[in-house]
């Protein structure tokens, strides 16, 4: 792996680039330090950007470590979000987690990832640690941070809890002894924090790699599940291109610099094409829907899902093949979305059909609350969820 393709290629920020050059060239192998919040089990595009790095890393001898972040999922970190995050059971955690890894895995080499988990350290934490450890900080400096700010101005209520994260996400680098740290922008405080704290306990001071920040497929909010506008690690083949043909066309350059490995040369031609308007930019979304697709399966999933987009969106046609769902009583359409496993809650569902992407035999539905009847009418009728999601009824 070119070592300047990887130091420059989606990068947004380093501390400090003197000393990461350094540590580059002191032949060591190195710790990176990746942090796996399971407060949710999902891995999209957006976390992609970064864990790509990873393993870019991986590939010239480095080794990463995994940080569970079990303790942290019980208090809530609000990553630039105006609310506190839900705090987790110990299953959710558990169930999560291995959500998470397996999908984590489809991008970095397990063989060369050392997994811990939070509690290791923590469930050995005394109130006399954690008295010592809060007193390394002030108020004042966690209120710097552009989200608690937000918020204390606006008079918005922030728990002491919250605080605590940044700190117990900074000891975790202390714990493993972490050389660089890598996540997104909107990480940056936490990894300074980080890096304090190791200089404070003897420890050199971890670098801070951090990747842009990925636009979802609406072209303006960051990609989040929440937001609706992702493209999930582990969705089918075919959705996973169907969603990247629907990204904007300013998104295209973007996404071929922040998730692919095409050559310098060749992404500085994409990017004059689609200025000039001298290529059409859908044939340049297959291309890159391809390239994402085999990264996250394989070429035949990505050969498959390719030919299921031209019939079904470009040609309009219905597949041959659809998949099947038993229905085993009435149902109002926007739960029988979630039963079969189409959209992953009823509030997606209602969207979905509040922007007319839902249709029954052809007929667009306009109500969430109508109801799919158990009769012989019913029985193999076809359901199209957005552009390419087909399932029959029996």
């Amino acid at each position: 792996m070119d070592i300047n393709f990887v130091m420059k290629r989606a990068v947004a920020e380093i501390i400090s680039r003197e000393e990461m050059d350094k540590l580059l060239k002191s032949g060591r192998k190195l710790r990176l330090k990746e942090g796996l919040d399971p407060s949710s089990p999902d891995i999209h595009l957006g976390h992609m950007v970064g864990l790509r790095k990873l393993r870019q890393f991986q590939e010239m001898g480095h080794q990463v470590v995994l940080i569970v972040g079990d303790w942290t999922a019980r208090i809530g970190d609000p990553s630039g979000a105006s609310v506190t995050r839900p705090m987790l059971s110990a299953e959710q955690v558990k169930a999560n987690a291995q959500t998470y890894m397996e999908q984590f895995f489809k991008i970095v080499d397990k063989e060369k990832t050392e997994v811990r988990w939070q509690s290791e350290w923590f469930d050995k934490f005394t109130l006399t640690d954690l008295v010592r450890l809060t007193s390394k900080f002030t108020v004042a400096q966690f209120l710097a941070r552009e989200d608690f700010n937000k918020r204390f101005t606006a008079g918005k209520p922030i728990a002491i809890t919250e605080l605590l994260y940044p700190l117990l996400q900074a000891y975790d680098s202390v714990a493993i002894k972490s050389d660089i740290e890598f996540g997104g922008t909107d990480q940056k405080f936490n990894f300074l924090v980080g890096r304090e704290l190791q200089s404070m306990m003897g420890q050199p001071s971890q670098q801070c790699f951090m990747t842009p920040l990925l636009v979802g497929t609406d072209g303006t909010m960051k990609m989040s599940k929440s937001l609706g506008n992702y493209i999930g690690v582990a969705e089918p083949p075919e959705q996973q291109f169907g969603k990247v043909m629907s990204i904007k066309d300013s998104l295209i350059a973007d996404y071929f610099e922040l998730l692919t490995d095409v050559p310098d040369e060749e992404l500085a031609g994409i990017k004059q094409a689609l200025a000039d308007g001298t290529v059409n930019p859908m044939e340049l979304k297959k291309q890159l829907a391809r390239k994402i697709v085999i990264q996250l399966n394989d070429e035949i999933a990505a050969n498959q899902a390719e030919e299921h987009f031209v019939k079904t969106v470009q040609k309009k046609e219905v597949p041959e093949e659809i998949e099947e769902y038993k229905l085993t009583a009435d149902t109002p359409i926007s739960r029988l979305l979630v039963d079969a496993g189409r959209v992953a809650s009823r509030s997606e569902a209602n969207r979905l059909i509040h922007q007319g992407a839902v249709s029954l035999n052809g007929k667009k539905v306009e109500d969430a609350n109508e109801v799919i009847a158990m009769s012989a009418a019913t029985n193999g009728s076809i359901i199209k969820v957005g552009k390419r999601g087909y399932f029959k009824i029996i």
